[in-house]
């Protein structure tokens, strides 16, 4: 009898499953296909080909993918591969609460060039991926001028409450979020433009926004008050380094492939007002994919005229990692985060980390996300170019999502003490 067993069957789309198959003719080539449709039904799906033992079994944890999207022993390499039937479309979860993503896996007892196959598999098995745990709260902030999401794990807490952004997509992304809850922290997932009643675009931006954000975090009865955490992307780890250099709240700050200065926009605070250092859309390279790179269109910081647009990350109270990916097609984020290190050095600051992950691209996400090197943005009329190498950019997605939760554990007390 042929068999497909995938454990655990109802998981968070950060833990791992383990795939195995049975009952198959020996020493013969299989496909096992894996797929879903997103909240829009389009389709992501994924195959790989592996040759049976000499029993008829298959064991993802042991078993070489031959071919396919992907080849070596990687257990949830279908996870990682899958890619939108209609190109350019990136795989994210809005409604993180009310459903979970289904993935159909299948095992077919030949090879399967075809990706849409007109035969029924031999067996196959539907799991549930969530991205939040059981008794997670999730609860919808439009306080003062805060736009955002606040998701709070079981209990009383305190917990060590961390402020969640992403980049230039815009709108309220929650997905990072949930699972920063199920993993002990109380996420706050921030809108800062196109959302609500806020800025359609970036213009001027007044760090006062980030900081009531930051205080109101400090200030909720069950989150810690000795200061919070700042999770960003893009964009929004230029705006996390922003509240890092200038804000007392800020307890350890981590960039996602980031800046180390104020692009496009202006930045005010006070009586403090920074101009931003201007794109070079005319240096905007087009693929031959035909989608964008803009990694050249970021002026070089080091130039006299932008001196006032880099951030003084000296200034911050607590430690900086900067995560990035060494294929970045967006940003020159290794370039960013070396200069940003090296200016936190020349200045006495010795707690800003520079994690460099080779191979990796500009959407480093949790890990189960599927590698995705060019999307379609809402801003711009080509899709853009991310950058990667499929295995090790799912890979480096495992480790920061590691990393990024020690590094905020370490640096974030979670006692109450005096508000900030």
């Amino acid at each position: 009898m042929v068999g497909l067993n995938v454990t655990p069957e109802i998981s968070l789309v950060d833990e791992p499953v383990k795939i195995r198959a049975w009952g198959l003719p020996t020493e013969q080539v299989i496909t096992i296909r894996a797929w879903l449709k997103d909240e829009k039904g389009e389709i992501f799906h994924s195959r790989a080909f592996y040759m049976t033992d000499k029993k008829g079994n298959v064991d993802l944890e042991k078993t070489p993918a031959t071919g396919g999207d992907f080849q070596g022993v990687f257990p949830m390499g279908l996870f990682w591969a899958l890619r939108p039937a209609i190109p350019f479309l990136r795989l994210m979860k809005r409604d993180v609460m009310g459903s979970p993503f289904l993935v159909h896996l299948e095992l077919y007892s030949s090879l399967l060039l075809n990706p849409l196959p007109e035969d029924s598999p031999v067996a196959s098995k539907v799991i549930e991926r969530w991205y939040v745990s059981p008794g997670v709260q999730r609860i919808p902030i439009r306080e003062g001028r805060i736009r955002g999401t606040l998701f709070l794990p079981p209990g009383e807490g305190p917990f060590r409450g961390v402020i969640d952004m992403f980049g230039g997509v815009g709108g309220l992304l929650e997905f990072r979020s949930g699972l920063l809850a199920s993993r002990g922290f109380a996420s706050l997932a921030l809108a800062y433009f196109a959302y609500d009643d806020l800025p359609s675009y970036l213009g001027q931006v007044d760090l006062t926004y980030f900081e009531e954000a930051a205080q109101f975090l400090c200030h909720h009865p069950k989150v810690s008050s000795d200061g919070v955490g700042v999770v960003a992307i893009c964009k929004g780890a230029e705006m996390a380094l922003c509240m890092a250099s200038y804000l007392p709240q800020v307890a350890a700050t981590v960039c996602i492939n980031g800046t180390n200065a104020v692009n496009g926009n202006s930045l005010i605070y006070g009586d403090l007002s920074v101009n931003g250092i201007p794109y070079h859309p005319e240096r905007v390279v087009i693929t031959d994919f035909g989608s964008l790179s803009l990694t050249h269109a970021m002026d070089d910081p080091r130039k006299p005229e932008h001196q006032n647009s880099i951030l003084p990350l000296e200034k911050a109270r607590g430690p900086i990692l900067f995560l990035v990916g060494d294929k970045d097609q967006n940003y020159n984020s290794l370039f960013f985060a070396k200069e940003a290190q090296a200016r936190a050095v020349k200045n006495g600051k010795k707690d800003v980390y520079v994690r460099c992950y080779p191979g990796a691209g500009h959407l480093l996400e949790p890990p189960g996300s599927p590698f995705c090197p060019v999307s379609q943005s809402p801003f711009f009329p080509l899709p853009l170019t991310w950058g990667g190498e499929l295995l090790p950019h799912c890979r480096a997605q495992e480790a920061s999502w590691k990393e990024t939760q020690d590094f905020l554990r370490r640096n974030i007390n979670s006692s109450r003490r005096s508000k900030l």
